[in-house]
């Protein structure tokens, strides 16, 4: 009966070694940069919506614009940021922090709206941005090189 749970031990233990020397030479190989016409065309719409953003933000504060617009402008970027597809693996990481970050500005002005505290919300996204910027700034070598500039989002 020993001999029967030794020999089972064994099996178990060298399937678990076949397994993980299988598996482990199935990984992906990490993508390099690139700059493809997507990458481009959300190079151009991400700095034309940040800047939008930024002029909408500068009316609210001067008392220009309600915060109704300002809503609904973050919200309409976010919607246009959700449908691009970059191909380049830093641009579309910056492109969900990007969702992330006019959904968390967004929020933050319907709760000041209200009255509320917005201050978690906007202080997710401005946190948001800055890792944006640093995932960007980190990028930028490599993606100007292939002819991608990101200056305008920087």
């Amino acid at each position: 009966m020993r001999r029967l749970g030794l020999t089972a031990a064994g099996l178990a233990a060298l399937c678990a070694l076949a397994l993980a020397l299988a598996t482990n030479g199935r990984a992906k190989p990490a993508t390099g940069h690139t700059c493809s016409a997507t990458d481009r065309q959300f190079i151009q719409a991400a700095a034309v919506n940040m800047t939008a953003l930024g002029l909408w933000g500068e009316q609210y504060e001067s008392g220009d614009a309600k915060a109704g617009e300002v809503i609904s402008e973050a919200k309409r970027e976010e919607k246009t940021m959700r449908a691009m597809g970059p191909t380049d693996p830093s641009l579309a990481q910056a492109r969900r922090l990007l969702v992330g970050m006019l959904a968390e500005y967004a929020k933050a002005l319907e709760i000041q709206q209200h009255h509320g505290n917005a201050g978690p919300h906007m202080y997710r996204a401005y946190g948001l941005a800055n890792y944006v910027h640093g995932v960007l700034q980190k990028a930028q070598p490599a993606l100007v090189t292939r002819g991608c500039d990101l200056t305008d989002l920087l």
